[in-house]
């Protein structure tokens, strides 16, 4: 397998089909569960704002949110497995029966859609299912790695009430915080990142620092999944020995490890 220049090996062909099946049963076999920990972390976190702002409907920006998994966990009170099933079992059928099938899902839960979920992410492919089958209610389409938000990005990205995201903080940095935080102006979104432990979160935290913020590190960490090969292990270990973390009893044992980071204006 090919891997990136994080070490990673390169999952970039699961995320532009036109529907999430290679997506789930790639990442079944490597036993991917962040998505499902981050859950009731981001329920609460969305409950918190609701109350502490007094918004019945929050609208939640998923950064990478690739086919709207974690709208979709949300939304429709399904786990993982569940999901993994769901799509697994769907080899004979057609994007179209697939999109109907989650809609019918999507609608069955519509009395508890108490957010509003917007998805960004830099695979067209992965937005437009996550749109059509009713997991997002709006998507953009950008990489601001790359660019400034357009004008009519920039007034989406205004009404963001949280930011959550689940594995893509490392390839996109604080550069794309950054232009999200200042789309708002004085009026600033909440935060949940889980990031890989192999990737440092002191630039994002400096850089919201520097724009209001206040960063907490949660206790503990989350697995993500497990090292598909022997080589990507080796290459993760010894990125994480370039950036000072300690791999005992975690990485070592054979597992992608995550930690969350809340950040919320002063």
């Amino acid at each position: 397998m090919d891997v990136d220049t994080t070490g990673k090996i390169s999952l970039d062909h699961i995320y532009t089909q036109p529907d999430p099946r290679a997506y789930f049963g790639t990442l079944r076999g490597l036993g991917y569960a962040i998505p499902e920990l981050a859950k009731p972390f981001f329920a609460d976190l969305i409950q918190e704002y609701r109350d502490a702002r007094d918004v019945s409907v929050p609208t939640v920006l998923d950064l990478g949110c690739s086919y709207g998994i974690n709208a979709a966990l949300l939304r429709c009170d399904v786990t993982m497995a569940d999901l993994y099933e769901r799509y697994g079992d769907a080899d004979g059928a057609d994007l179209g029966e697939l999109l109907s099938r989650d809609r019918e899902l999507v609608q069955a839960h519509d009395g508890q859609k108490r957010v509003r979920f917007l998805g960004l992410d830099a695979s067209r492919e992965a937005l437009s299912y996550a749109l059509e089958a009713g997991f997002i209610d709006g998507a953009l389409h950008a990489d601001l790695e790359e660019r400034d938000p357009t004008e009519p990005e920039r007034e989406r990205l205004a009404g963001v009430d949280l930011v959550i995201s689940t594995g893509c903080i490392g390839y996109v940095t604080e550069r794309t915080i950054a232009r999200i935080v200042a789309a708002h102006g004085d009026r600033k979104p909440w935060m949940a990142h889980f990031v890989l432990r192999m990737f440092p979160f002191d630039p994002v935290t400096e850089s919201l620092a520097a724009a209001g913020y206040e960063t907490v590190r949660h206790d503990g960490v989350f697995k993500q999944r497990r090292f598909a090969t022997p080589e990507e292990q080796s290459l993760v270990l010894d990125r994480l020995s370039d950036v000072d973390v300690d791999p005992d009893g975690l990485e070592t044992d054979g597992w992608f490890y995550a930690e969350l980071f809340i950040s919320r204006p002063t």
